[in-house]
């Protein structure tokens, strides 16, 4: 439990209604919120929301006025309500077992692969390959495999089922969760004879420092030379990223993008859900590509864009609305050609 004097210190809130010794018993959001709980308000299209909110706590930002905050609410205002709720919502979280350093008796670990068994969690059935190298303090969840020749730094996480194909190169605190797949093969063929015959991948993938991986996404070992995620880049559930791509430094990539092989995405990019981008392109550092863009020939940084194929977001809208005229305008060819029609009758 905590109190509003305690999300003061650890946020930098000022507080602007209530009293600093107030007690929240928990985080909610401003439809479910009780009086016991904190919310926050970040998005001026859940103005609603707020004006009806019974949380006993409300995080807001300087710009949001008091008076559409309900009179039962103390009111602390932050520079970024969403990442001051985080904090407080991690403060609050219910405590989690620590992961047992060692290695599990069921995990099967080659005898040349190198770690400090007392400052490492191996789980049961995990397999390690030959001549693999971990960090201290990294976690290896249940059934995870690690290929031979892989290396990895300090602080990763693993979670269960996760397979690390071979002489893969992970940095510090690199995550990955339930079900990725890391360095299987990229999907290359040639039709020879009649027959789709395989091009084989004898590349790597390389992830950096903080790098993330959610459920069940894959990053494809390269053709030649390496798959490369870029130092503190967050990947989303189920996304695809194929041979030999680049993903610059601190991207976001959201569910069920794809992105084609030796593509070559900027820093500080965001690709969001359902996008594709095809392959050998290259997008510039801190472009936008909203959901289901599709992405068929190289972009600029520093834009947003959308739609299919993918352009920027002001030619994309006035696209769509010349699109929508055209039924419109239509009927006004038709209605002109009935009556020339009958002029010339």
């Amino acid at each position: 439990m905590l109190t509003i004097h305690d999300v003061m210190t650890m946020t930098g809130a000022t507080l602007a209604r209530g009293d600093k010794a107030q007690e929240i018993q928990g985080v909610a959001s401003l439809t479910d919120a009780l009086a016991g709980d904190i919310a926050f308000f970040g998005n001026p299209k859940y103005l609603d929301q707020l004006k009806a909110t019974h949380a006993g706590v409300v995080l807001v930002p300087e710009q949001c006025p008091l008076e559409v905050v309900p009179e039962s609410a103390s009111v602390l205002v932050v520079e970024n309500p969403s990442a001051s709720f985080g904090e407080v919502a991690m403060a609050m979280r219910p405590a989690e077992p620590k992961p047992v350093m060692g290695v599990h008796p069921s995990a099967v670990i080659d005898p040349t692969a190198q770690f400090d068994r007392e400052k490492v969690s191996i789980a049961s059935g995990v397999v390690i390959g030959a001549g693999v190298q971990i960090g201290d303090g990294t976690i290896i969840g249940a059934n995870t495999v690690v290929a031979h020749g892989t290396v990895m730094g300090e602080n990763c996480h693993l979670w269960a089922n996760v397979s690390v194909r071979e002489r893969s190169e992970l940095g510090n605190r690199v995550v990955l969760h339930h079900g990725v797949v890391i360095g299987g093969d990229g999907f290359g063929y040639e039709l020879v004879d009649g027959r789709q015959q395989k091009v084989d991948q004898i590349g790597i993938v390389r992830l950096d420092d903080d790098v993330e991986v959610g459920a069940n996404s894959t990053i494809d070992r390269a053709r030649f030379g390496r798959t490369w995620i870029q130092e503190g880049t967050k990947i989303d559930n189920l996304v695809q990223i194929g041979h030999n791509c680049v993903i610059g430094k601190h991207c976001v990539i959201c569910a069920q993008t794809g992105v084609a092989g030796s593509a070559v995405i900027g820093d500080y990019c965001t690709v969001a859900a359902q996008a594709g981008v095809a392959g050998h392109l290259k997008i510039g550092d801190q472009a936008v590509i909203m959901a289901r863009g599709g992405v068929t020939k190289d972009l600029p940084g520093g834009e947003m864009y959308m739609g299919f194929p993918a352009q920027p977001v002001k030619e994309a809208r006035r696209d769509m609305v010349a699109v929508r005229r055209v039924a419109s305008l239509n009927a006004r060819v038709k209605q002109l050609e009935r009556q020339l029609a009958d002029d010339n009758a």
